[in-house]
Protein backbone atom coordinates (compact mmCIF):
# COMPACT_ATOMS: atom_id res chain seq x y z
CA UNK A 1 0.00 0.00 0.00
CA UNK A 2 1.01 3.48 -0.87
CA UNK A 3 2.09 6.01 2.08
CA UNK A 4 -0.39 9.03 2.71
CA UNK A 5 0.68 12.16 1.56
CA UNK A 6 -0.34 15.95 1.88
CA UNK A 7 -0.41 18.51 -0.81
CA UNK A 8 -1.87 22.03 -0.02
CA UNK A 9 -4.00 22.94 -2.61
CA UNK A 10 -6.35 26.38 -3.27
CA UNK A 11 -9.56 26.26 -3.41
CA UNK A 12 -12.00 29.06 -3.90
CA UNK A 13 -8.98 31.40 -2.95
CA UNK A 14 -8.32 29.62 0.25
CA UNK A 15 -5.16 27.09 1.02
CA UNK A 16 -6.49 23.81 2.11
CA UNK A 17 -4.35 20.81 3.42
CA UNK A 18 -5.33 17.40 1.48
CA UNK A 19 -4.40 14.17 2.47
CA UNK A 20 -4.92 10.99 0.87
CA UNK A 21 -3.00 7.59 -0.71
CA UNK A 22 -3.29 9.23 -4.42
CA UNK A 23 -0.90 11.51 -6.08
CA UNK A 24 0.22 15.07 -5.69
CA UNK A 25 -0.85 15.51 -9.57
CA UNK A 26 -4.24 13.29 -8.38
CA UNK A 27 -5.43 15.84 -5.72
CA UNK A 28 -4.55 18.99 -7.54
CA UNK A 29 -7.17 17.69 -10.18
CA UNK A 30 -9.72 17.15 -7.61
CA UNK A 31 -8.66 20.87 -6.65
CA UNK A 32 -9.04 21.96 -9.77
CA UNK A 33 -12.41 20.25 -10.76
CA UNK A 34 -13.91 22.09 -7.51
CA UNK A 35 -12.40 25.40 -8.28
CA UNK A 36 -13.70 25.27 -11.51
CA UNK A 37 -17.43 24.57 -10.19
CA UNK A 38 -16.97 27.55 -7.88
CA UNK A 39 -16.43 30.00 -10.94
CA UNK A 40 -19.37 28.44 -12.90
CA UNK A 41 -21.59 28.79 -10.23
CA UNK A 42 -19.93 32.25 -9.61
CA UNK A 43 -21.10 33.56 -12.54
CA UNK A 44 -24.59 33.15 -12.40
CA UNK A 45 -25.40 36.23 -10.55
CA UNK A 46 -28.24 34.97 -8.14
CA UNK A 47 -26.01 32.58 -6.56
CA UNK A 48 -23.80 34.42 -4.81
CA UNK A 49 -26.64 36.24 -3.35
CA UNK A 50 -27.75 33.09 -1.81
CA UNK A 51 -26.40 32.46 2.05
CA UNK A 52 -23.55 30.29 1.81
CA UNK A 53 -25.11 27.06 3.35
CA UNK A 54 -27.32 27.45 0.20
CA UNK A 55 -24.30 28.01 -1.91
CA UNK A 56 -22.77 24.56 -0.46
CA UNK A 57 -25.94 22.49 -1.00
CA UNK A 58 -26.07 23.51 -4.49
CA UNK A 59 -22.47 23.14 -5.07
CA UNK A 60 -23.05 19.67 -3.63
CA UNK A 61 -25.96 18.53 -5.44
CA UNK A 62 -24.21 20.10 -8.60
CA UNK A 63 -21.10 17.43 -8.14
CA UNK A 64 -22.79 14.87 -6.72
CA UNK A 65 -24.88 14.74 -10.19
CA UNK A 66 -22.11 15.44 -11.85
CA UNK A 67 -20.94 11.67 -10.29
CA UNK A 68 -24.20 9.73 -11.15
CA UNK A 69 -23.69 11.47 -14.65
CA UNK A 70 -20.42 10.18 -15.08
CA UNK A 71 -21.52 6.63 -12.96
CA UNK A 72 -24.29 6.61 -16.15
CA UNK A 73 -21.99 7.18 -18.46
CA UNK A 74 -19.47 4.60 -17.83
CA UNK A 75 -22.36 1.61 -17.53
CA UNK A 76 -23.03 2.81 -20.98
CA UNK A 77 -19.46 2.72 -22.35
CA UNK A 78 -19.13 -0.76 -20.38
CA UNK A 79 -22.55 -1.97 -21.97
CA UNK A 80 -20.82 -0.59 -25.46
CA UNK A 81 -17.32 -2.38 -24.57
CA UNK A 82 -19.12 -5.87 -24.08
CA UNK A 83 -21.71 -5.24 -26.99
CA UNK A 84 -18.74 -4.91 -28.99
CA UNK A 85 -16.92 -7.52 -27.72
CA UNK A 86 -19.40 -9.94 -28.60
CA UNK A 87 -19.65 -8.08 -31.82
CA UNK A 88 -15.52 -9.49 -32.21
CA UNK A 89 -16.12 -12.45 -30.62
CA UNK A 90 -18.87 -13.57 -33.15
CA UNK A 91 -16.75 -12.05 -36.14
CA UNK A 92 -13.89 -14.25 -35.20
CA UNK A 93 -16.24 -17.29 -35.45
CA UNK A 94 -17.37 -16.04 -38.78
CA UNK A 95 -13.70 -15.36 -39.75
CA UNK A 96 -12.74 -19.30 -38.59
CA UNK A 97 -15.85 -20.44 -40.42
CA UNK A 98 -14.51 -18.96 -43.41
CA UNK A 99 -11.03 -20.05 -43.07
CA UNK A 100 -12.02 -23.09 -42.72
CA UNK A 101 -14.39 -23.59 -45.40
CA UNK A 102 -11.79 -21.71 -47.67
CA UNK A 103 -9.49 -24.34 -46.26
CA UNK A 104 -12.03 -27.19 -47.95
CA UNK A 105 -12.65 -25.50 -50.82
CA UNK A 106 -8.93 -25.23 -52.03
CA UNK A 107 -8.38 -28.52 -51.04
CA UNK A 108 -11.49 -29.60 -53.11
CA UNK A 109 -10.72 -27.68 -55.86
CA UNK A 110 -6.95 -29.35 -55.66
CA UNK A 111 -8.37 -32.83 -55.82
CA UNK A 112 -10.73 -31.55 -58.52
CA UNK A 113 -7.60 -30.31 -60.59
CA UNK A 114 -5.75 -33.59 -60.03
CA UNK A 115 -8.42 -35.48 -61.11
CA UNK A 116 -8.84 -33.20 -64.06
CA UNK A 117 -5.27 -33.65 -64.64
CA UNK A 118 -5.79 -37.29 -64.89
CA UNK A 119 -8.60 -37.34 -66.89
CA UNK A 120 -6.77 -35.21 -69.28
CA UNK A 121 -3.55 -37.39 -69.13
CA UNK A 122 -6.69 -40.23 -69.71
CA UNK A 123 -8.37 -38.81 -72.25
CA UNK A 124 -4.91 -38.72 -74.24
CA UNK A 125 -4.08 -41.99 -73.69
CA UNK A 126 -7.71 -43.07 -75.07
CA UNK A 127 -7.26 -41.07 -78.26
CA UNK A 128 -4.06 -42.14 -78.60
CA UNK A 129 -5.13 -45.95 -78.68
CA UNK A 130 -8.05 -45.00 -80.96
CA UNK A 131 -6.29 -43.43 -83.45
CA UNK A 132 -3.35 -46.31 -83.33
CA UNK A 133 -6.34 -49.01 -83.27
CA UNK A 134 -8.09 -47.07 -86.36
CA UNK A 135 -4.43 -46.81 -88.53
CA UNK A 136 -3.70 -50.40 -88.73
CA UNK A 137 -7.52 -51.03 -89.77
CA UNK A 138 -6.75 -48.54 -92.65
CA UNK A 139 -4.20 -50.17 -94.16
CA UNK A 140 -5.79 -53.54 -93.69
CA UNK A 141 -8.87 -51.86 -95.74
CA UNK A 142 -6.43 -50.37 -98.33
CA UNK A 143 -4.76 -53.93 -98.84
CA UNK A 144 -8.00 -55.54 -98.96
CA UNK A 145 -9.32 -52.49 -101.63
CA UNK A 146 -5.95 -53.34 -103.46
CA UNK A 147 -6.62 -56.75 -103.65
CA UNK A 148 -10.12 -56.85 -104.59
CA UNK A 149 -9.51 -54.39 -107.02
CA UNK A 150 -6.79 -56.83 -108.88
CA UNK A 151 -9.48 -59.92 -108.97
CA UNK A 152 -12.03 -57.42 -110.27
CA UNK A 153 -9.42 -56.03 -112.64
CA UNK A 154 -8.22 -59.58 -113.53
CA UNK A 155 -12.17 -60.94 -113.41
CA UNK A 156 -13.16 -57.95 -115.56
CA UNK A 157 -10.98 -58.44 -118.81
CA UNK A 158 -12.61 -59.58 -121.52
CA UNK A 159 -10.61 -61.70 -124.11
CA UNK A 160 -7.55 -62.48 -122.40
CA UNK A 161 -6.62 -66.52 -123.21
CA UNK A 162 -7.86 -69.48 -121.15
CA UNK A 163 -4.79 -69.87 -119.23
CA UNK A 164 -5.38 -66.04 -117.69
CA UNK A 165 -8.95 -67.46 -117.14
CA UNK A 166 -7.92 -70.25 -115.36
CA UNK A 167 -5.59 -68.68 -113.29
CA UNK A 168 -8.33 -66.00 -112.30
CA UNK A 169 -10.56 -68.47 -111.34
CA UNK A 170 -7.80 -70.41 -109.02
CA UNK A 171 -7.08 -67.17 -106.83
CA UNK A 172 -10.70 -66.94 -105.95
Amino acid sequence: MSNKIDCEVVIGGKVYTLSGYESEEYLQRVASYLNGKLADFSKEAGYTRLPLDLQNILMQINIADDYFKARNEIALLEEDVEAKEKDLYDLKHELIAAQMKLENTEKNYRALQTENNENAKKMIRIETELKNAREPHYDRNRDRNRQSGNQQHTHGREGGSEADKGNTENEG
